[in-house]
């Protein structure tokens, strides 16, 4: 195979971002079937955090493009970068190097009131402390409404009749609309997350971020809250990205992307069966713009590996040794593999 035919020429983080709503392009083969252009696109992000005069790099050069209209989880260790890299989409932090844009928009270039017209009315985030998406002294609907006086100028913003109507409409959608005159201390946990997604969904945002949405909820309330998670993608069409541990909430998306050490580790996509039965999961390295990818840990463990492996380009894959004193590449082929 020749080195042209082998790798797929690089796009531009600009290409990525520019076709939202275009008919689909050769770079989303790495995406799900179904996922427009890119909504989300990072190319090469980097975080370095100083304390005490020791720097910690949270993100080392991560890639990631997420297709519009995706539902998508995103999973990791404590301190992998997950929590990191949502932060920098919502708004919230700010990269240190590297591209990232959200439905346009370049996060690197924006001034602080930059930020707050974005957080306002581009992305909405929902976090894991229900405390922190709800005001304890306004009920379900006006804290629904509440982002919407907020967006002066916009259209949702200008009538208190429509402002109601429309709050309305997204508690309905997300199950709690007998919570509408209800205060946040009269409602359950699962009930003020399903309110506080109404919040987030409430200026039409390209980008629901969720923030461990479902961590401190019974399983029962936790199906709920990923329901309207569901509905909101389905319905409205916006893309959402859920940071989680929770290996129920990953099993029921098309796309679960892993971090390790600031990185984009694997990936595993579901695609639905021919036969109509439950959906087939497949579990792949990601290879990032420079051609590096991780090998699993339990691989590198089990085979003791360390320092640098050996290579071999087969006629349909590569193979990947251990470095052992003495021991030279193994013919594949001889081998039947």
């Amino acid at each position: 195979m020749s080195a042209e035919k082998g790798v797929r020429e690089r796009t531009s983080i600009d290409d990525l971002t520019s076709g939202v709503g275009r008919p689909p392009d050769r770079d989303q083969a790495s995406r799900p079937a179904g996922a427009g252009a890119a909504v989300i696109a990072c190319d090469r992000l980097v975080r370095i955090y100083s304390t005490a005069g020791i720097e910690v790099q949270a993100l080392q050069g991560l890639d990631l493009v997420v297709g519009d209209g995706e539902l998508t989880a995103l999973v990791g260790a404590s301190g992998s970068g997950k929590s990191t890299l949502l932060n920098i989409l919502a708004g919230l932090d700010t990269p240190t190097a590297g591209q990232a844009r959200v439905a346009g928009h370049d996060l690197l270039a924006m001034t602080a009131r930059d930020r707050l017209a974005y957080r306002r009315s581009v992305v909405g985030f929902l976090w894991q402390q229900t405390s922190r998406n709800l005001f304890s002294h306004l009920t379900a609907a006006e804290n629904v409404a509440l982002p919407m006086r907020l967006a002066r100028g916009r259209a949702q913003a200008r009538g208190r009749a429509r402002r109601g109507e429309r709050a309305l409409e997204l508690l309905e959608m997300t199950g709690v609309g007998y919570c509408a005159g209800r205060m946040p201390a009269q409602m359950s946990g699962g009930e003020q997350q399903r309110v506080a997604i109404g919040i987030a969904l409430a200026n039409r945002p390209a980008v629901l971020l969720a923030d461990e949405p479902t961590g401190e909820l019974d399983s029962e309330s936790a199906d709920e809250v990923f329901a309207a998670l569901r509905t909101a993608n389905a319905e409205l069409g916006v893309t959402v990205l859920v940071v989680t541990h929770d290996p129920q909430v990953s099993a029921q998306v098309r796309r679960t992307i892993a971090i390790r050490d600031g990185k984009i580790s694997t990936e595993v996509l579901r695609r639905a069966a021919a036969d109509g039965e439950a959906d087939v999961a497949e579990e792949y390295s990601v290879l990032d713009r420079a051609g590096r990818l991780q090998i699993p840990r339990d691989f590198i463990e089990s085979l003791g590996m360390r320092d640098r492996v050996r290579l071999a380009l087969e006629p349909d894959h590569v193979g990947v040794w251990p470095d052992s004193p003495g021991q030279g590449v193994k013919n594949t082929n001889e081998e039947g593999e």
